[in-house]
């Protein structure tokens, strides 16, 4: 039996699904794609717009983590800054985080306006001949209200205001099969390499758990067959990142047992978890208006635009343009389906369904009684 203070796990960090790897398996092909747009920036020219289209668990996050990584080892011309979509999804709150990287500290609280912002960073990069790239994880958090379109014209654009001012993207999307039509005027200056990222075959998702398991474990915990059903469920999801959660749940579930090995029902028991961590991080992103939608939609399922509105307004005061543009928002990050069908009174009307089950969503959002 395990001891109170001891403890399966060798190193819990590899568990973590925010962990950086040392060695980065089987996207070979795609760090040298990424590593193509990025040279001419090392040379002091605007890089090659990127677009790293996978599902997710498919390494595009820490394929970028990887490459800013090795960036800021090798130059410091160059200016790598990661943005968090889900978290910064207004054009306001992109720039907010390329002046915290570029100058070290937030802009001065007083209300500073987009413009003042914008220009500093734009002259910075000009005047000290500093290259941005930008990557814009989770870009489908841009799509409402067209922010991604006003990102990328001030971005990729911004040299011809500031002769000299040097940004590149790096965009990242989980959803290839979201088609969002860019406004002309940024297609003509985006104009991306695309860089796929396909599901890892079972052989290469075998391979990476099992790395985990070596050096996160100690020895004789994970039996090959207890490795191979976690391979299984994370195959099964099609994302990698199940795989990893789902070691660790099934790690503590041991320990909880006091058992020195992790069994198939450990496995079994956490999985109904660690297959719902995008729906888990997707809620994090959400403000209390938008998470009171998409409870009224799982309340009431294939419900219409308009009776969803009326619940909505009537919980809040809200008028439709909120309504509309949270109902847009919660489409784009693929927590609801907004399908046209059938007539409404002002002609075709949306029905909105939510893409979990119901009471999953209604499990994570709802105050515990």
């Amino acid at each position: 039996m395990l001891l109170w203070e001891e403890t399966l796990f060798k190193n819990r960090e590899l568990f973590e699904l925010d962990h950086l790897p040392e060695h980065f398996l089987h996207r070979e092909a795609q760090m040298s794609g990424l590593k193509f747009c990025i040279r001419p920036a090392l040379q002091g020219a605007r890089p090659v717009n990127a677009l790293c289209l996978g599902p997710p668990g498919t390494g595009k996050t820490t394929a970028i983590f990887k490459l800013f990584e090795e960036i800021e080892a090798h130059s410091s011309k160059v200016v790598p800054v990661y943005v968090n979509c889900q978290m910064d999804y207004t054009r306001y709150a992109v720039f907010y985080q390329l002046y915290k990287k570029l100058f070290g500290h937030s802009p001065p609280p007083s209300g500073i306006s987009f413009k003042r912002i914008f220009e500093k960073i734009a002259r910075q990069s000009a005047e000290k001949s500093q290259v941005l790239v930008v990557a814009l994880d989770d870009v489908n958090y841009l799509f409402h209200e067209r922010e991604v379109d006003h990102v990328l014209y001030s971005l990729l654009r911004a040299h011809e205001t500031f002769p000299g001012a040097r940004m590149g993207v790096i965009a990242v999307l989980s959803e290839p099969s979201l088609r969002y039509v860019f406004d002309p005027r940024v297609t003509s200056v985006f104009q991306a390499e695309e860089i796929a990222f396909p599901l890892y075959t079972r052989e290469e998702i075998r391979d990476i758990l099992g790395r985990r398991v070596k050096l996160g474990f100690y020895s004789g915990v994970v039996s090959d067959e207890v490795l191979d059903l976690a391979v299984d469920y994370s195959e099964k999801s099609g994302d990698l990142r199940v795989g990893i959660d789902l070691l660790k749940r099934s790690g503590l579930s041991a320990e909880k047992r006091a058992s020195k090995s992790i069994f198939a029902e450990d496995v079994h028991g956490s999985y109904q978890r660690s297959r719902l961590i995008h729906l888990t991080y997707a809620l994090k992103s959400l403000k209390e208006d938008e998470l009171k939608v998409l409870r009224l939609a799982s309340e009431h399922e294939s419900c219409r635009a308009g009776e969803l509105f009326s619940l909505f307004h009537e919980e809040t005061g809200a008028g439709y343009t909120r309504f509309h543009e949270i109902l847009n928002k919660l489409d784009a990050i693929r927590l609801i389906n907004t399908d046209f069908s059938g007539a409404g009174k002002r002609g075709r009307s949306r029905i909105v369904k939510v893409r979990y089950e119901p009471d999953e969503i209604l499990s994570r959002i709802r105050p515990p009684a």
